[in-house]
């Protein structure tokens, strides 16, 4: 079993290494999602409702030191659910997320027009991984084999759509196996970087990202493909398509604001 990104300690959560990310001394966005949406799912679902939007706030740095889980229910009928949860440090929220479920039922016969999209084939040789690095991901931008790690050669593309698939092979937490809920939440952070990379490099830290989903994902990997980035005035929102091995399931969005050149380090590539 690889290392899990958190071990439970009591009533808190203590963040490994792997946890930290590319903004400094401070947890990865994803890793914030991911604890997130761990922790709403352990609160009590219906199996019979389907986890059809995410939103995650990032309102504060999260240190890289023990965090406890606050989840609540706010609204629950018979087709709905709305379950909040917020990561507290310190005595202070500093993460929270709202999550939405709604109850399966039979889908109506009929078309219904979406923008046609499509991700390049999934990746080979994505067994092995080093014992260092937190979770895959291959870019693709610049050419159609795309490129294992962060791919800054892959994105830093004026005019290139961007995509990425994902494989997400740690425990969220020690002794619990990852779900397709929780990978929804890991993988949605993820969502920054892709569209909002520019020629110049990641300019721009989220401090937010929303995932809709009609399913939830089968399998290890997730992909997203870009769609949209729009900036003014150092303010700017992104939007790509999720996918699965079978084929598109939701869409995910980041909005983020400017940061210096040099803020933006990754730990592996």
């Amino acid at each position: 079993m690889p290392e899990a990104f958190f071990t439970v300690d009591g009533d808190s959560y203590l963040p490994g290494p792997l946890t930290r990310g590319p903004w400094g001394a401070a947890l990865g966005g994803q890793n914030v999602g991911g604890l997130l949406a761990w922790g709403i799912e352990r609160s009590g679902l219906d199996p019979d409702l389907q986890p059809a939007r995410l939103t995650v706030d990032l309102l504060r740095p999260v240190l890289l030191e023990p965090v406890q889980i606050r989840t609540s229910v706010l609204r629950e009928g018979r087709r709905i659910k709305l379950v909040d949860g917020t990561l507290v440090q310190n005595g202070r929220t500093v993460a929270r997320a709202s999550a939405l479920f709604l109850r399966r039922g039979e889908h109506p016969e009929q078309q219904v027009w979406s923008g046609p999209v499509e991700m390049p084939p999934l990746p080979d040789g994505s067994d092995g991984f080093a014992a260092d690095m937190p979770f895959l991901i291959w870019g693709y931008g610049a050419s159609l084999g795309g490129s294992p790690g962060i791919a800054a050669g892959e994105w830093e593309q004026a005019h290139s759509q961007k995509f990425a698939w994902t494989r997400l092979f740690r425990p969220m937490v020690q002794g619990y196996p990852l779900t397709p809920f929780t990978r929804l939440g890991f993988v949605g952070d993820i969502t920054s970087s892709l569209t909002h990379w520019g020629t110049g490099g990641l300019r721009y830290i989220n401090a937010d990202y929303t995932v809709t989903a009609s399913r939830l994902p089968d399998g290890d990997f997730l992909g997203l493909a870009a769609q949209s980035h729009y900036g003014t005035a150092g303010v700017a929102t992104g939007t790509a398509t999720l996918f699965d091995r079978h084929g598109p399931i939701g869409s995910s969005t980041a909005l983020a604001i400017a940061q210096p050149a040099d803020a933006f380090q990754p730990s592996y590539q």
